[in-house]
């Protein structure tokens, strides 16, 4: 089993949300994020005043799936989110030693199917 972490643009995520549904998944989370990369944010003048705001809005979203899964998965969110410019976002890959299903107690890839 694998975890994936995608950071993406917030305009992204109902896109990847109707790409994702075709792979059956049992669970995604998807948290509202502030963050800087290459791109740097943006800066406004309040009161006269330069101000840097070095974080912009992304989305995060969190998914453990079937190894056998993984490439597609990550190959159907680049295709979603990817526009060629600076904060497209990342994919971090991390590996998943156990799940377990706490109503159930199944454990390993049961508890995610």
């Amino acid at each position: 089993m694998k975890k994936i972490e995608a950071y993406i643009r917030p305009e992204k995520l109902e896109e990847i949300k109707t790409v994702l549904d075709k792979y059956n998944l049992n669970g995604m989370s998807i948290i509202q994020i502030m963050g800087c990369g290459n791109q740097k944010g943006w800066k406004e003048y309040v009161r006269g005043t330069e101000v840097d705001y070095n974080f912009l809005q992304k989305i995060k979203i969190e998914l453990v799936v079937l190894d056998e899964q993984v490439e597609k998965i990550i190959q159907s969110i680049i295709e979603v989110s990817s526009t060629g410019e600076y904060g497209d976002g990342k994919i971090f890959l991390y590996n998943v030693e156990d799940a377990i299903r706490v109503r159930t107690k199944e454990r390993g890839e049961s508890a995610i199917k």
